[in-house]
């Protein structure tokens, strides 16, 4: 699962459109600077043209220069999806009248309308206040001054790194109890909370990246670095435990419903594990399949990784089978079965100077 996989994907691609050094961004600014209002509709599609009343057809190319002249007027402006073009201005939108809007000004309600009612992103910014707000479906987002989302950025990674510390112990944790067949649902929900919890902290940062552009090259390369390979890792401890015939896109399902403060509940988290059926005890054992661990083993694939799973059905099983027992499930060649030998033991090895140390 990428970071932004729960992250609404059309919110996205239009904060790019929108991000500092661009061409649009470059002609909000000049509206913004020049105390005007305004009103864009980000494609010229066939529904947006249905609502579109009045006006005039212009179809030139796309300027920063052209949209600040173009927004003296008091009409709305279409441009098309990938804002090469300007095709219409000083356009009069007509929006379902009933559709809900927590707007008050009149521009900022429309906006919203529109947004809700049709498949394009809306910009409105504001004469009195010089803000810029973005309309995405249901979704409004405030464009921030590039210093302040930088310094939101940092603060944000800083905040990252303290929880994936807190996920690191977990994980090591779970990996000592696992080898010691001693594991309770408690701690199975303990690293998937702590793992939603950096996911979203990762999301987060990663739409501060796409709105600042090309002033988030070090943030992307920060980010990069921390959050390498976490969504794998807590997807092999989700498939280790969950129950048969459930799924892991149920479990990720159920925690992106969570609120942030239902995440903070274990109890919760536990429930997401156990998506075919609500858990009664947190304290009751788990036995793994040992997913997470064959994942170690160098060159081994996937499928040959859940053949083996499958055919020994628990960790602790795995843990006691010989070379020859490994060489009975199709695909295991001597030279992996010796591998998957040598990693457990590394495994054990490890989680006992860990005891001691």
């Amino acid at each position: 699962m990428s970071i932004v996989a729960r992250e609404d994907d059309a919110l996205l691609t239009a904060l790019a459109q929108v991000a500092p050094g661009g061409p649009l961004r470059d002609g909000l600014e000049r509206i913004v600077r020049a105390k005007m209002g305004a009103l864009l509709v980000l494609s010229d599609d066939p529904g947006v043209l249905a609502i579109c009343s009045g006006g005039f057809l212009l179809d030139a190319p796309f300027s920063p220069q052209r949209l600040g002249e173009l927004a003296k007027m008091d009409g709305a402006i279409i441009l098309n999806t990938d804002i090469t073009r300007i095709a219409r201005a000083n356009v009069h939108l007509l929006p379902d009248r009933t559709v809900p809007t927590s707007e008050t000004g009149t521009r900022h309600r429309t906006a919203e309308r529109v947004a809700r009612s049709i498949d394009a992103p809306v910009i409105s910014v504001s004469e009195e206040m010089s803000v810029i707000n973005l309309y995405v479906g249901d979704r409004k987002h405030q464009l921030q001054a590039v210093s302040l989302l930088l310094d939101r950025a940092n603060q944000a990674l800083q905040t990252l790194e303290r929880y994936k510390v807190r996920l690191d112990d977990a994980m090591a944790n779970l990996t000592s109890l696992e080898v010691e067949d001693v594991v309770t649902l408690r701690d199975v929900a303990a690293v998937v909370q702590r793992g939603e919890m950096v996911h979203r902290i990762a999301s987060e940062i990663e739409t501060m990246i796409v709105e600042l552009g090309t002033d988030a090259r070090l943030l992307r390369m920060q980010l990069d670095e921390l959050y390498t390979e976490i969504d794998d890792e807590i997807e092999l401890v989700i498939d280790d435990y969950l129950p048969g015939g459930c799924s892991a896109l149920d479990t990720h399902r159920l925690m992106a419903e969570l609120d942030d403060e239902s995440v903070l509940d274990l109890r919760k988290c536990a429930v997401a594990l156990s998506p075919c059926g609500a858990p009664e005890d947190l304290d009751q054992n788990m036995s793994p399949r040992g997913l997470r661990l064959l994942a170690r083993v160098p060159r081994l694939s996937d499928d040959t990784a859940v053949a083996i799973s499958n055919y020994f059905g628990e960790l602790t099983k795995l843990q006691r089978a010989t070379v020859s027992d490994l060489l009975v499930v199709p695909g295991v060649t001597a030279v992996q079965a010796q591998a998957i030998k040598d990693t457990l033991a590394r495994v054990v090895e490890a989680t006992i100077m860990d005891q001691y140390n």
